[in-house]
């Protein structure tokens, strides 16, 4: 009895290890949208903005509020990147700041950043705010407010 009793707490205790460990090791919601914004600044940084707009919902309902006000709609939203940068050059070297992300819910979370291009001849900045959506089971952005 006494020999069953180990075998049974030490295969609780592997057990227990086994499930803590490969849940330590599975990102949580928040570092999945943070590792999509560092592939986002790597994409951009490549020059390839339209790896970079995976990052978007790809629907006419995305929003992105800009110096032009509001516009809607990925496919929209990727035009004006291509028309705003249209070259290497003028895309520069993007540099995300995280201020805050906070997951709201299981569905929903909000970013607070910095964001910083790095040209030749300047560095434009500003900040901005991200509504993100997990659809279909992948983190999107759905809103985004930048300045």
């Amino acid at each position: 009895m006494l020999i069953l009793r180990t075998q049974l707490l030490f295969a609780s205790s592997l057990l227990f290890i086994y499930t803590y460990s490969a849940a330590q090791q599975k990102p949580n919601d928040e570092q999945i949208i943070r590792n999509s914004m560092f592939k986002q600044q790597a994409d951009w940084n490549r020059g390839d903005i339209a790896a970079f707009m995976e990052g978007y919902w790809k629907s006419d309902s995305l929003k992105f509020i800009g110096r032009n006000g509001l516009t809607y709609g990925w496919t929209t939203t990727l035009e004006n990147y291509k028309k705003g940068y249209p070259t290497p050059e003028a895309m520069g070297q993007l540099t995300f700041t995280l201020l805050s992300v906070e997951v709201l819910s299981p569905t929903t979370a909000y970013v607070i950043g910095k964001w910083e291009l790095k040209r030749t001849h300047d560095n434009p900045g500003g900040h901005f705010t991200l509504l993100w959506r997990k659809i279909k089971g992948k983190w999107v952005i759905v809103a985004d407010h930048t300045s």
